[in-house]
């Protein structure tokens, strides 16, 4: 089943992030922006159309352990990735 990033997850600390609909050329600089808004405890629910790999390399360099990735749904044109800020 195809997780519907249309819906916004706004509870419990998880706020959605569709970079789906964010032009190419500022994607990283809003993804960043969004992740250094979040407090401890937070999580931004990332959706995109596909793997953001060297992303995800330069969120694990700039931030380290304090942004933990969990994907949710990994399927091709469709991946959902949970960015949780620990302390």
């Amino acid at each position: 089943m195809a997780h519907d990033c249309s819906i916004p997850v706004i509870q419990d600390g998880t706020y959605g992030f569709d970079a789906r609909g964010i032009a190419r050329r500022f994607r990283h600089a809003a993804i960043f922006g969004a992740l250094n808004a979040l407090q401890p405890g937070e999580t931004m629910r990332f959706c995109n159309d596909h793997d953001p790999l060297p992303l995800l390399s330069q969120i694990g360099q700039f931030f380290g352990e304090r942004v933990r990735i969990e994907y949710v749904q990994r399927e091709p044109g469709e991946i959902v990735i949970d960015f949780c800020v620990v302390s």
